[in-house]
């Protein structure tokens, strides 16, 4: 049995990982249209507790874990010694690894040295999940990112540096219908300029108790209809130009799930765009949505 405290929350190609919770909630906690962690105070778990969970695992899994996504929101966050204890145990335990994975942040990833960076990716860790959601300088502001363009960009240098892969996440609405064009132009120029081997698109759902629920209840922010946030998403896939990148809206919040590569597929998928927002395909029922 796995110990867990609170809500889990990892991404969708992890849905066949060991989730290893190492750390409590998120050290950022501040974006504004995000719930996830907001119940949690932020913590990083004793190390040897994290540690009798990886042998927990091994006894209940045995040889089945060949992936491994440390929880919770941003555990990059952790001290070197943390992260090397918990990678040579995952490496020692789990015979047939073949990744470990994590969320980060920009400002997480930054503070990190060279040389960590270099020392993780030699121990295992391989990908890391980072959520930009926009490339617009503005929209970083309003939704407290706590990074801007550059941060992102230095991030994604800083990782593949050292050798480590990259997926970035990036969120339809999140400029709401007053920077809607910004924030499309935006996520596509950081897309090439951060040049991931992964790229996700989801889509804001805007939850009640959160800061941007607020701001929505006051009319300060507007999300943009389904027309239109299909209509970011066309942009993003016309003018982002990473070298070589696995592209997915395959999240439950998403209208339509669409899969290929960028920019190789981008005729493909734009053209399914096309025909979504003509009305010739039909897009995920609101009721099946979700977090």
């Amino acid at each position: 049995m796995m110990r867990y405290e609170g809500a889990i929350y990892r991404p969708p190609s992890e849905a066949n990982s060991y989730i290893l919770q190492a750390t409590v909630g998120c050290s950022w906690n501040a974006c504004t249209y995000c719930n996830m962690y907001r119940a949690k105070s932020f913590r990083v778990r004793d190390l040897n507790e994290t540690l009798a969970d990886i042998q927990m695992a091994q006894q209940a899994l045995g040889t089945q874990v060949e992936k491994v996504f440390v929880a919770d929101g941003d555990a990059l966050v952790m001290d070197l010694v943390h992260w090397e204890k918990i990678l040579v145990a995952c490496r020692d335990t789990f015979p047939g690894l073949r990744r470990v994975s994590a969320y980060a942040t920009a400002m997480n990833l930054n503070l990190k040295s060279a040389r960590e960076l270099e020392r993780l990716r030699a121990l295992g860790l391989t990908l890391l999940y980072i959520g930009p959601e926009t490339g617009d300088d503005v929209t970083f502001k309003r939704i407290a990112k706590g990074a801007n363009f550059r941060d992102h960009v230095e991030a994604a240098r800083r990782a593949h540096d050292a050798g480590i892969e990259l997926s970035a996440i990036f969120l339809l609405g999140a400029g709401g219908t007053e920077r809607s064009q910004e924030h499309a132009d935006g996520s596509a120029a950081l897309i090439t300029a951060m040049d991931p081997e992964f790229v996700s698109l989801l889509t804001l759902t805007v939850i009640d108790s959160t800061p941007i629920a607020k701001l929505q209840s006051r009319g300060k922010f507007e999300l943009p209809d389904v027309q239109d946030m299909l209509g970011e998403l066309r942009t993003i896939v016309m003018r982002a130009d990473p070298t070589d990148a696995i592209f997915r809206t395959n999240h439950a919040s998403n209208y339509l799930p669409l899969s290929g590569r960028l920019p190789r597929d981008r005729d493909r998928i734009v053209a399914t765009v096309d025909r979504a927002l003509s009305g010739d395909i039909g897009l995920r029922p609101e009721w099946t949505r979700g977090l």
